[in-house]
């Protein structure tokens, strides 16, 4: 198999898909996929017309992923824009079909890329950019996936922790990203938690609800991302509040900690103050550290950093920080802001810009290019 013939051949299928109708983004996502199956399957057998042969499965990648885009539509337009609180409704065929892509013959993180591909609605990148992990990592992995459960029954339900991870990144990425998925996350959680009486399930529903609360005010009028220390507290949904809290406390009760109940904790900490400055940052540690043990995961680590900064110090801030990889994603950002409250905005204003460079949304490279420009406005000045 010839690879640069691969890569010299991309831009031109790309151009083919759009011009038959697809966007940019859709038309890449596919023909990424159809080189998984080249790299796959050309070894043995190369195609006569190899731009033909990836057109063609690439438009037909790219329908199929239209199909199931349009099948998810439908079933968010049944959700309204703001989740109520209450229990969930009867359970639907949208869980249960999360419930069955988390085969067993699939390991867990094969089950929740696949998942979150084919019922979730995300891209390839979008669920790369979850895992910390190359775009064409996850397209293999994806694709070992679908081959793994071409021939098998699906019949055997995955179980509740693979669907549990689903929902967390398709509610982040909802979040955060670029496809609105929190509401429709939040409404299965809810028939999940209404269906199993599962710690971690209320913990995640509570985590969500939590979240979900400060979203109006993560915003502002012109679309500016909000800190959270800058937002404009009266904007939360206190009725979303309340009931991720008791949500929470019912889970602690049982006395099983796991890693959705730990961050729901950090969230109701959060949610508790009144204003920034009454944050408990002291419990919040200590929340961190539970999670840290639970998960041992660096994006813990990170937000612990911030955390412990706030807690003892910037200087404490930092020296948390040194222990972990300075490639992490928002690793630059979380610098930036310790360095800035240490006193030292040269350092600060360079990994701010850093830090833009590498924003995983639009909004998030914005507001770190103002906190850039506005320190290096600060030097001249």
């Amino acid at each position: 198999m010839n690879e640069s013939l691969l890569r010299e051949l991309v831009p031109a299928v790309i151009g083919v898909l759009v011009r038959r109708g697809a966007d940019f983004a859709a038309a890449e996502d596919a023909v990424q996929d159809a080189l998984v199956e080249a790299v796959r399957g050309w070894q043995d057998d190369p195609p006569r017309d190899p731009k033909g042969w990836l057109v063609t499965v690439a438009w037909r990648k790219f329908l199929d992923a239209v199909r199931a885009d349009t099948s998810r539509r439908r079933r968010e337009e049944l959700v309204e824009a703001e989740p109520m609180p209450g229990p969930g409704e009867a359970v639907d065929d949208t869980l249960q079909l999360y419930f069955l892509c988390a085969h067993p013959s699939l390991t867990p993180a094969s089950a929740v890329a696949l998942t979150l591909r084919a019922v979730g609605g995300l891209t390839t990148r979008q669920i790369a950019q979850a895992y910390l992990v190359p775009e064409a990592t996850m397209a293999q992995r994806i694709s070992r996936a679908k081959r793994t459960v071409s021939g098998v029954r699906f019949d055997q339900p995955g179980d509740v922790a693979t669907v549990l991870r689903v929902l967390y990144l398709v509610f982040n990425e909802g979040y955060s990203g670029d496809v609105d998925l929190a509401a429709e996350a939040i409404r299965l959680t809810r028939q999940l938690a209404a269906k199993t009486n599962h710690e971690e399930v209320a913990g995640l529903l509570a985590l969500m609800l939590l979240h979900h609360a400060r979203r109006p005010a993560r915003t502002g009028p012109d679309g500016r991302l909000v800190p959270l220390a800058e937002q404009d507290r009266s904007l939360w949904n206190t009725q979303l509040i309340i009931e991720g809290v008791e949500t929470l406390q019912s889970a602690l009760a049982r006395d099983r900690l796991g890693e959705f109940q730990a961050q729901a904790a950090i969230a109701a900490l959060h949610a508790d103050a009144r204003t920034a400055e009454e944050t408990d940052w002291v419990q919040i540690v200590e929340w961190y550290d539970e999670l840290v043990r639970l998960t041992d995961s660096p994006v813990a680590r990170l937000n612990r950093a911030v955390a412990v900064g706030e807690a003892d110090g910037p200087r404490a801030g930092l020296a948390a920080l040194a222990d972990l990889d300075p490639t992490l994603p928002r690793y630059a950002a979380v610098a930036a802001y310790l360095h800035e409250r240490d006193g030292d905005p040269v350092t600060a204003a360079r990994l701010y810009a850093q830090a833009a460079r590498s924003a995983p949304n639009i909004p998030e490279r914005d507001h770190l290019t103002r906190q850039a420009a506005r320190l290096n406005a600060q030097l001249r000045s």
